[in-house]
């Protein structure tokens, strides 16, 4: 039997991400509200959304869908959105209970990693946080969300935890390692994800070995700073731009070691890091700055280092000067991704997720 779903996007869905797995589920048929069009075996209903201001991005963006109240909730086994606190998850928990009939349902997935998150405090993020309090399945993305839900009074009963997957088949190891030093950094060009930090910490790690490069996948408003140094012959950095995941994996089959230096704001923590479980797929070690709960991520013989560039620095250096050290690493790195993230059993764990919660309500 088939489960039918329907997903209630933010604006800013990232592709390939928790749209993506549900899709991905055994059994299950996915219907998407989305702005654009969502990679995967899905039907898409393009959407508008109302969006007064662009103040917070992802799960803080101020924005409600349109076109919901036009679904028909006895159409659908389940309605599911990401994060509480988003406020098309307050706009699925109403919807849901619009129907005199068969209620659907309600899944929301999340990443929160902090406690006392201060934008659960903030009219109408509030509000959709309570209107979800009965929400039948809470999917867990990493175990501090876990811990952060039952800070904030969730029931443990309709908590789950399953860890995200990666695609093992696209992201795999180069046949050879390259023995040239170079360094990736794929993540947003954002002062959060310290892109800013590796810059200068890369001018630091060629003072000892001056041949050493950096190539930077992503877009966002750090992005001057890197075409800058691109600029600079000197400076050994080039920009790639934006990639799909092949383009993600290629990149990475070409580097020697991975690294970002995520920083905490006022309202976000890294919680896991998918380029981390990426680039351990494709055998990298990981340099990154400790920062969240990324820990669960990056787990040793990786390098979890203060928000310090010179830090930073010495923690790529004894990797780039030893090419015998990276590859039992990337060894043991790439055995723990098939082993504990493989994409497709991961997803078979989400469906199976699902499932439990159908069985205890008779479906």
């Amino acid at each position: 039997m088939t489960r039918r779903m329907l997903w209630v996007s933010l604006p800013d869905q990232r592709p390939r991400r928790e749209l993506y797995w549900m899709s991905r589920m055994p059994d299950t048929a996915v219907t998407a509200l989305a702005r654009d069009e969502p990679v995967g075996d899905i039907t898409w209903v393009p959407s508008t959304y109302r969006r007064p201001i662009k103040r917070f991005i992802e799960a803080g963006a101020l924005a409600w869908v349109r076109g919901l109240d036009q679904q028909d909730p006895t159409s659908y086994d389940w309605v599911t959105s990401l994060e509480l606190c988003s406020l098309v998850t307050g706009q699925a928990s109403k919807w849901r209970r619009t129907t005199s009939g068969r209620r659907p349902l309600q899944a929301v997935v999340t990443w929160e990693n902090l406690p006392n998150q201060p934008i659960y405090k903030v009219p109408p993020y509030k509000q959709a946080l309570e209107s979800c309090r009965d929400a039948d399945l809470l999917l867990c993305m990493v175990d501090a969300a876990r811990d952060h839900l039952l800070d904030n009074g969730f029931d443990d009963d309709r908590i789950q935890v399953v860890k995200p997957g990666v695609d093992t088949e696209i992201f795999t190891p180069a046949a050879e390692p390259t023995s040239d030093p170079v360094v990736a950094f794929i993540s947003p060009l954002a002062p959060n994800k310290g892109i800013d930090r590796v810059l200068e910490a890369m001018q630091i790690v060629q003072r000892t070995i001056p041949e050493a490069s950096l190539v930077v996948a992503g877009r966002g408003p750090l992005r001057d700073q890197v075409e800058a140094a691109a600029a600079d012959p000197t400076r050994r950095v080039r920009l790639a731009g934006s990639l799909d995941a092949h383009g993600v994996a290629e990149l990475l089959r070409g580097a020697a070691v991975f690294t970002t230096a995520p920083r905490p704001t006022w309202k976000w923590t890294e919680q896991l890091g998918l380029a981390y479980l990426e680039a351990q797929a494709c055998g990298l070690p990981i340099v990154t700055t400790r920062c969240g709960t990324n820990d669960e991520a990056v787990e040793a013989p990786n390098d979890l280092v203060e928000d310090d560039a010179e830090a930073l620095a010495a923690a790529l250096v004894a990797w780039l000067e030893h090419p015998a050290r990276r590859a039992e690493a990337g060894r043991v790195n790439r055995a723990r991704m098939v082993a504990d993230h493989d994409l497709v059993t991961q997803v078979g764990r989400m469906g199976e997720a699902f499932a439990t919660v159908e069985r205890a309500h008779g479906r």
